[in-house]
């Protein structure tokens, strides 16, 4: 709320430089801010009584706009890279899947590795479990656990993250 919305009979006033005025009316407060031609702004609606601050409102929302930018920039999205193995995957196909892994881990993404299952390979499910344990121990060095395997419809599934 800025000027003439502030309604409330009381106010406690921050003046443009920072410095406490006091508690005052609120026609008080607003001669104040004509006075420095500025604009008068409830900072604190919540407070008992509500605090005004005398301030160039076109200012304060570019302030507080940038900071929003500010910290919209510095967030770090991760992403979730996957990882496709088959149960009957070979030790060098196997490798070759880790070392990918490796390299997203790197960039800070997480991996999820999904084991999927075709046909009569349902009927070995637990047997091909240990694909996804060495999967894991092979990245140990770098990432850890953060959802174990666990089998969904036809495909086994754990995600992967960078180790703190």
């Amino acid at each position: 709320m800025i000027n003439g919305q502030i309604r409330d009979k009381e106010v406690r006033l921050i003046g443009e430089n920072g410095e406490q005025l006091g508690i005052m009316s609120s026609k008080e407060a607003m001669r104040l801010a004509q006075e420095a031609e500025l604009d008068l702004v409830k900072v604190a609606p919540k407070a008992q009584p509500p605090v005004c601050k005398i301030i160039d409102y076109g200012k304060y929302r570019y302030e507080l706009a940038r900071k929003e930018k500010d910290a919209r920039k510095k967030q770090k999205t991760v992403e979730i890279k996957e990882v496709r193995l088959s149960p009957n995957i070979d030790t060098n196909d196997l490798n070759t899947k880790v070392n990918n892994a490796r390299k997203f881990i790197g960039k800070g993404n997480k991996v999820k590795v999904t084991l999927r299952f075709r046909g009569r390979e349902m009927a070995h499910v637990q047997q091909s479990r240990h694909i996804l344990d060495d999967f894991a121990q092979q990245l140990a060095d770098v990432a850890s656990v953060e959802k174990p395997a666990k089998l969904e419809g036809r495909n086994m599934s754990m995600v992967l993250t960078e180790k703190r």
